[in-house]
């Protein structure tokens, strides 16, 4: 290349720097109600803010970054803003209190529910030996994983005992300190090891034919067993027959189900569950009175949030309110009066949730839409250009 050439290049500006002077600045304005959320320019490390119509769903203007003077500032030079719609963001609810405190808050529901499925899954957990199988785990033996976090458990709580900080558990130990910390927050070791996880097989369907078939013969071998689910449709082979009642996977009435299996029998609308779900479910929950009480609050929230949203806010504060009050007095749902004591920190956003028929779907929506958009931008423009995208595109999309 010559000398002139190299000095053309050097002088030419980054492939797509300057295209956003080019292109026509969006005409934005600022409706009573919107809905705010963010979205990764560089996942982990910057974020930027989407702003929509709570009404029309028309995207009305993008932020650098999201933080709560971020949101505050725009707010501040929008004061016809009377209604938000946000996550649990604890930064967007402080940038609407102080950006716009004439306006009403409104907690995004679905994000509501998941904390509550956190919630539940943080119970289900501490409560793991209620329905799990020790009898089966014990007849087949710990494995070395279950083992070792025994012998850790009984470590770190044993040095508690001598008054040990987490810094001296951690040196004498060799252990990380967020390891020392699940350690000393779980009270029996049981909380800590996850049972094992089978993925679903072609032999599900003839467990309790397996199950009842061994109750009545013991001693039936595996291959006559074999040939007799082959003549009820099993499509499978003897290898995988060997393996699942080694496991143990036929025996008991019921197999205990996974955390994660509890967790969405337990969120989900019995009415929706299947009669063999609702029986596993009944079966698990009569073994453990807190597991029961969590059931029991669940449903109640439930119906709170599946209520008609027809506006009337004091009677659905009223509600929200026993519901509070029920679960913070309840001494067996710790994890519950957790994300109750979270719902008192927003209180009002919640509350307005129930009552009124917006949410912050809309926004995710967008969000998505935009994640096609930098897709098809990658590497060639920066935020300027993005947002000019972002809000013009739905001239032409919708």
């Amino acid at each position: 290349m010559s000398a002139a050439g190299r000095s053309r290049s050097s002088t030419q500006p980054h492939r797509g720097a300057g295209r956003a002077d080019g292109v026509a600045e969006p005409v934005t304005r600022a409706p009573e109600a919107i809905g705010v959320d963010d979205f990764a320019l560089k996942r982990g490390d910057r974020y930027a803010t989407i702003i929509i119509d709570a009404y029309t769903h028309e995207r009305l203007e993008v932020l650098d970054g999201r933080l709560a003077v971020t949101l505050e500032a725009w707010l501040k030079a929008h004061p016809e803003v009377k209604l938000i719609c946000r996550d649990r963001s604890t930064a967007y609810a402080a940038g609407a209190r102080d950006g716009a405190p004439q306006a009403v808050q409104i907690a995004d529901r679905w994000h509501v529910w998941k904390n509550l499925i956190d919630a539940v899954e943080k119970t289900c957990i501490a409560h793991r030996a209620c329905f799990s199988d020790p009898d089966h785990g014990a007849a087949r033996g710990e494995g070395p994983s279950a083992q070792r976090t025994r012998s850790r458990h009984a470590a770190v709580h044993a040095l508690l005992a001598q008054d040990a900080s987490h810094g001296q558990i951690m040196r004498k130990l060799h252990l990380s300190r967020n390891t020392v910390k699940k350690y000393a927050a779980a009270e029996h070791a049981e909380q800590l090891i996850h049972g094992p996880k089978y993925a679903t097989t072609l032999v599900d369907p003839f467990r309790d034919y397996l199950r009842k078939r061994r109750a009545v013969e013991p001693s039936v071998a595996t291959w006559t067993l074999l040939g007799e689910i082959k003549a009820m449709g099993y499509q499978g082979g003897s290898t995988l027959l060997y393996r699942y009642l080694g496991q143990g996977r036929a025996d008991g009435e019921h197999p205990p189900p996974s955390l994660r299996r509890l967790t969405r029998w337990i969120t989900t609308n019995p009415a929706k569950l299947t009669a063999s779900q609702q029986t596993r479910l009944e079966h698990t929950l009569k073994h453990c009175p807190d597991l029961q009480a969590v059931a029991g609050h669940v449903r109640s929230f439930a119906a709170l949030l599946a209520a008609d949203h027809d506006g009337n806010l004091d009677e659905h504060t009223a509600r929200l309110d026993a519901w509070i009050d029920k679960v913070r007095a309840d001494q067996q749902v710790p994890a519950l009066r957790s994300f109750a004591e979270g719902l008192l920190i927003d209180h009002d956003a919640v509350a307005a949730a129930l009552a009124l028929p917006y949410s912050n779907g809309p926004a995710e929506g967008v969000v998505n839409k935009i994640k096609l958009l930098k897709r098809q931008t990658y590497g060639k423009a920066g935020l300027s250009l993005l947002r000019k995208r972002i809000l013009l595109a739905q001239k032409h999309h919708g």
